[in-house]
């Protein structure tokens, strides 16, 4: 049963990025250019290697995932052209669905929270990704309790002042287009 799930595991990966993730050949120029690699427990060469090896339990525990910016950087720099930003957010996504908890417990709350935004206005609009995160992650509790909100309600004052910080959602023309990604992306999800 673990070796058809490790198997169906790769498989999904391979569908959503393509063949050429079979190309790697271990070059490490995707980890010698990522900017966040000295926080990662796996490179980003490793986790590739891992999904080819079906090693599903090591790679969606890995707090790799969760830790990449997306830059592209990586995928700019192989020579194969293997899409390896695409492999770490199919690899979240399948995290995810697991639903087992991650070891980065709140990158994927933010993560949540980041697009729920965007689904929503458009755009990110900082106040509500903030209210959704932190009553998701435990840290509007925490910070009650240590009275940690303040330096939050200082700095919020300070950013709106200097108009970074909108309190209504900013207007996106395109909104039922981005919407319709969105539904294409959770469509395209269930197949």
């Amino acid at each position: 049963m673990e070796a058809k799930e490790n198997r169906d595991f790769r498989d999904a990966v391979v569908k959503a990025v393509g063949d050429s993730i079979f190309t790697c050949y271990q070059c490490y120029k995707c980890s010698a250019g990522c900017p966040v690699c000295f926080a990662m427990d796996l490179q980003p060469h490793q986790v590739i290697r891992a999904v080819l090896f079906m090693q599903r339990e090591r790679v969606l525990s890995s707090r790799t995932i969760w830790l990449c910016a997306s830059c592209e950087t990586c995928t700019t720099r192989c020579p194969n052209e293997i899409n390896i930003a695409k492999v770490m957010d199919t690899l979240r996504h399948l995290q995810q669905a697991s639903g087992n908890q991650s070891r980065e417990s709140k990158i994927p709350i933010f993560h949540n929270a980041f697009l729920a935004s965007i689904k929503k206005s458009g755009r990110v609009h900082e106040l509500s990704m903030i209210r959704d995160y932190s009553l998701n992650s435990g840290d509007f509790r925490e910070k009650l309790k240590t009275g940690g909100w303040r330096n939050d309600v200082k700095l919020g004052i300070k950013m709106f002042l200097r108009g970074k910080l909108k309190i209504l959602p900013p207007r996106c023309k395109g909104i039922k287009e981005v919407r319709n990604i969105f539904h294409l992306s959770e469509e395209h999800k269930k197949t």
